[in-house]
């Protein structure tokens, strides 16, 4: 009887285990959530110092987790899909893909994707405000085709270019405000805070260098507060 008894334990002690291993992980570990890469096509697996770091990437040159190839590839993306962009415009755009794929202070909103290009993806990054809006000020009298810019492209040529029958409008009628533009581009990528730079809550996209790099502070904000309790996120779909 004793035997019999130590078997069930061991048969249901295996099927926990094996039920527990095929539930979805949460994206990071609540301990692994400051100076971290995401698991993406360019990322590297670590943040490391980058002298080499190209034009508006260079903010992050002390502590990358983009090599300099990536940020000049960056620069490959066809901004002018319709029509060349206005200068101040792409501006925003370089530094916004110099931040996803440089920043090492993105960890308490990184999550798993499944997704054959990246394993992991950034979800509701609170964007300083005045970030956002001189980005919807500078872009909406240039043209776009759409209002999700993460995927529809057609790629038959080996640049993005606009799918077949949109249109070319101008950002302002694809993005009517400030938060249409900088949460729906990417989708949801960041959510559009209501604290400004500096404040220690909010990533910015734009910062000096020089004075340090003010995303660290938020980030251990973000993941202080995750640590205190926040429950533990799942694979999303896109």
């Amino acid at each position: 009887m004793d035997m019999a008894w130590q078997m069930m334990q061991l048969l249901l002690l295996a099927l926990v285990t094996a039920s527990r291993s095929a539930q979805p992980r949460s994206s990071r570990a609540r301990t692994d959530l400051l100076n971290v890469c995401m698991n993406a096509k360019h990322h590297k697996a670590q943040p490391s110092p980058e002298d080499e770091l190209y034009g508006q990437c260079s903010p992050w040159k002390k502590n990358a987790c983009c090599t300099a190839n990536t940020s000049q590839e960056l620069y490959n993306f066809n901004w002018d899909h319709c029509g060349k962009m206005e200068p101040a415009c792409k501006r925003h755009f370089i530094q916004d893909a110099c931040l996803y794929e440089c920043s090492p202070n993105l960890g308490p909103w990184i999550w798993q994707v499944n997704q054959s290009w990246r394993k992991e993806r950034i979800l509701n990054v609170p964007l300083c405000k005045e970030d956002c809006e001189r980005w919807w000020e500078d872009c909406r009298t240039s043209y776009t085709c759409k209002s999700n810019w993460h995927k529809g492209w057609n790629w038959t040529s080996g640049i993005n270019e606009c799918p077949a029958r949109a249109l070319c409008r101008t950002f302002e009628s694809y993005f009517p405000t400030p938060a249409a533009l900088c949460e729906g581009l990417w989708s949801h990528s960041f959510k559009v805070s209501n604290y400004s730079g500096g404040s220690g809550r909010c990533i910015q996209m734009w910062f000096d260098s020089a004075q340090g790099n003010a995303n660290e502070e938020v980030a251990k904000f973000y993941a202080a507060t995750m640590n205190a309790g926040a429950p533990s996120r799942g694979i999303i779909g896109s």
